[in-house]
């Protein structure tokens, strides 16, 4: 039997945090984690104005440091945007790719967020490749063909499972408070780890983590879900006795 992977709890603050409370955040999660071992590892991904001295904050500590998007690009006339070199010259080891946010927000399609997740690998940087269907869409019953067709048109060529995460975050949930039931959690992540079988070798190491109103209260169940590995937490992680709970329950 395959080993399951070591569940990943990554924190993404969104456009949230300036120094004083950014920085308070990161502090009280680093020293916790240097004193006290989880059975998960931890992931900070705090806005761009943060990263230099969040990743300050994280050397030597066992919090890794993530950003929240790239550009598919590593350099170029693109006011506004960062790089994905850049993200790694900042400290980080992970950027998000895809999220529905910025899918929905900014019209990014299947064909960018793949450039951006290749970006990513190229810099040295792991991709979490986030995917998920809308409520419509769940309801139409068409919520593993989204997915299907996310994950195919997501991935970066060559995918290795050392250097890649997966997130399975269905809109509908996504701040809302609402979760979709354990036994669909299931469902869904049990199709992407098959698909993964035709795409990526070793796939059952690559990390598949659950997104969507992931709090203390239900993070027991959702995490002792088969398949899952781990959570992509939005709000509850601008909490660190929160953040820190969700990362505990890891079995």
């Amino acid at each position: 039997m395959a080993t399951r992977p070591r569940p990943l709890i990554a924190g993404n603050w969104k456009m949230n945090g300036r120094q004083a409370d950014g920085l308070t955040l990161a502090r009280a999660l680093a020293v916790r984690a240097a004193h006290e071992p989880l059975a998960a590892d931890l992931l900070l991904c705090p806005p761009a104005t943060l990263l230099f001295l969040v990743a300050e904050l994280l050397t030597d500590t066992p919090v890794a440091l993530g950003a929240q998007d790239c550009h598919p690009k590593p350099s170029g006339a693109f006011t506004g945007d960062i790089a994905a070199p850049m993200l790694a010259d900042a400290g980080c080891t992970y950027v998000i790719v895809g999220h529905s946010e910025r899918r929905a927000g900014h019209r990014e399609d299947d064909a960018l967020v793949r450039a951006k997740a290749e970006a990513a690998v190229a810099a040295g940087l792991i991709p979490i490749v986030c995917l998920g269907e809308t409520e419509a869409e769940r309801d139409a019953g068409q919520a593993l063909a989204v997915v299907e067709r996310q994950l195919a048109g997501s991935l970066p060529a060559g995918a290795d499972a050392a250097r890649l995460v997966v997130a399975y975050e269905p809109v509908w949930a996504i701040g809302t408070g609402r979760t979709p039931t354990a036994s669909d959690i299931g469902a869904v992540h049990r199709h992407l780890r098959r698909q993964l079988a035709g795409r990526v070798a070793e796939p059952e190491r690559v990390r598949l983590l659950y997104g969507g109103s992931v709090k203390k209260d239900n993070c027991p169940e959702i995490l002792g879900i088969a398949e899952v590995n781990g959570a992509l937490v939005g709000g509850a992680s601008l909490m660190a006795e929160e953040f820190w709970a969700i990362a505990a329950t890891c079995p």
